[in-house]
């Protein structure tokens, strides 16, 4: 009976990164270059892709996708920790805090589809390189990236759907510097077993399977790498696989650490960095990760600040 005489929250308090005053406006002045630098970046490496024509090919076209959701992640979270480095008005409504967290979802969701698509795409063209025109034709490469997308949409929506059937009303405070699920789960007086269910399940499905679905389709790569008699084919190979690689290591390893093996305590300092480099640093990595290593990439770089 007492838990129905609780009045529900309709607001959130973020509390940020750290709450302490001199800090405020040195890491507002950090975080403002590091997102500028991602926009910039990732975006950047999409008007390049579109703009050569020797790099409109199902490899950059995914590599394009991928630059838009680390830039939609960036922004699904950067702007409002911003804000609140400079306001001492930290409070979030439900329906904000809702929405914030379907478009991070929905981003880091469709990175993990987008990962294996660009997986795949790698294994066909080199253990398969004569049928690589045939097989990732323009409209599979199309189909594809929507699928992501969709899928990924759906997912997010589930999860908000069950978090709006939860009650908030222990506390509004969330110790972080968004709105972020398992926090919202200590928030709730509501049982929030199905919703932690449905996290554990999507961690298995969604990341698990993506992950061993990569880690395969790589090891049959670097099989057809070694089975390579060209020194330069494998070369080429290599360079064109190890910026990948490094993607997903980072990617999986910072999400598994986060969603999988949770720490005893969401909202700790280990957990927090392990946020903070997933939500902002891999955005601001990946345009670079690869681009730097990517002789197409940067040839075409070159000739656009030539002219």
């Amino acid at each position: 009976m007492a838990e129905k005489n609780v009045t529900p929250l309709t607001a959130f308090v973020l509390m940020g990164l750290t709450n302490r005053p001199e800090l405020q406006v040195p890491l507002f002045l950090l975080f403002s270059v590091i997102y500028l630098i991602t926009m910039m970046g990732n975006l950047g490496l999409i008007a390049l892709i579109w703009k050569d024509p020797h790099l409109h090919i199902p490899m950059y076209l995914f590599l394009s996708s991928l630059a838009f959701v680390d830039a939609c992640t960036a922004s699904s979270v950067t702007p409002r920790m911003l804000m609140d480095f400079l306001s001492k008005n930290h409070i979030i409504s439900i329906d904000e805090c809702m929405t914030q967290f379907y478009f991070f979802a929905s981003s880091a969701t469709t990175e993990c589809f987008l990962l294996v698509v660009m997986a795949y795409d790698r294994y066909v063209a080199i253990c398969n390189p004569l049928l690589y025109p045939v097989v990732m034709s323009n409209s599979l490469c199309v189909q594809l990236i929507c699928v992501s997308y969709g899928v990924s949409f759906l997912h997010s929506l589930i999860h908000v759907t069950l978090l709006l059937r939860l009650t908030f009303c222990r506390s509004n405070v969330i110790q972080y510097f968004y709105c972020e699920i398992l926090q919202l789960f200590q928030l709730s007086c509501t049982d929030p077993t199905l919703n932690i269910f449905l996290v554990l399940i999507a961690s298995v499905f969604v990341q698990a399977i993506t992950f061993m679905t990569i880690l395969v389709s790589y090891t049959c790569v670097l099989f057809a790498i070694l089975r390579k008699k060209s020194e330069k084919g494998r070369s080429k190979a290599f360079s064109t696989c190890s910026a990948h690689l490094v993607s997903v290591s980072l990617f999986y390893g910072t999400l598994f650490l986060m969603y999988v093996h949770p720490g005893s305590d969401p909202a700790d300092k280990q957990d927090k960095m392990y946020s903070l480099f997933y939500t902002i640093i891999i955005p601001l990595l990946n345009p670079f990760i690869y681009s730097l290593r990517n002789k197409e990439v940067t040839s075409s770089l070159k000739k656009i600040i030539k002219k």
